[in-house]
């Protein structure tokens, strides 16, 4: 796909310059890439959910491939953080945010890859004191750097 990509680039420029590819239009081949990849990527969806949703049909056709990618990888598997911490990370952001969608769903994911009620809510309870203790420091500017001594000096936290 790039290449075919970069080769119709080259054309392009050969033929008329740099401005004549601002009217470019894709390849065949390239529209034949992405619209497999739509189709894999739907197909992975139904895979997954028994049929693709309507949120996700209403993605952008050229973007959903690589966001689907994106979620699946990151959400649906354990790497350096299991599914279930994930899910309740992020049914904390989801709480702060609002969006009841999310809260919604993270509550589902997390519940089905174990978590109690009790991690539930502990998850929701820190991202609210996250966010009390953030509006004080902010809303009353305490210094930063006096902040950082008070608390045991320099740390490889933002290292």
């Amino acid at each position: 796909m790039m290449t075919a990509l970069l080769s119709t680039f080259a054309r392009v420029l050969a033929a008329g310059g740099a401005a004549a590819f601002l009217i470019y239009v894709p390849s065949p081949a390239y529209a034949d890439d992405a619209s497999n990849a739509l189709a894999a990527t739907h197909k992975d969806i139904e895979q997954t959910f028994g049929k693709v949703p309507d949120f996700l049909k209403a993605f952008p056709d050229s973007g959903l491939p690589g966001a689907w990618a994106e979620t699946k990888a990151l959400e649906f598997s354990d790497g350096a953080l299991t599914v279930k911490t994930k899910a309740l990370i992020s049914l904390a952001v989801s709480a702060q945010i609002p969006c009841s969608y999310c809260i919604w769903s993270d509550t589902v994911s997390a519940r089905q890859a174990g978590a109690t009620d009790a991690e539930i809510k502990e998850a929701v309870a820190m991202a609210a004191i996250t966010r009390h203790w953030s509006t004080i420091f902010n809303g009353m500017q305490v210094d930063f750097e006096q902040f950082k001594k008070d608390l045991g000096g320099d740390t490889t936290a933002n290292k």
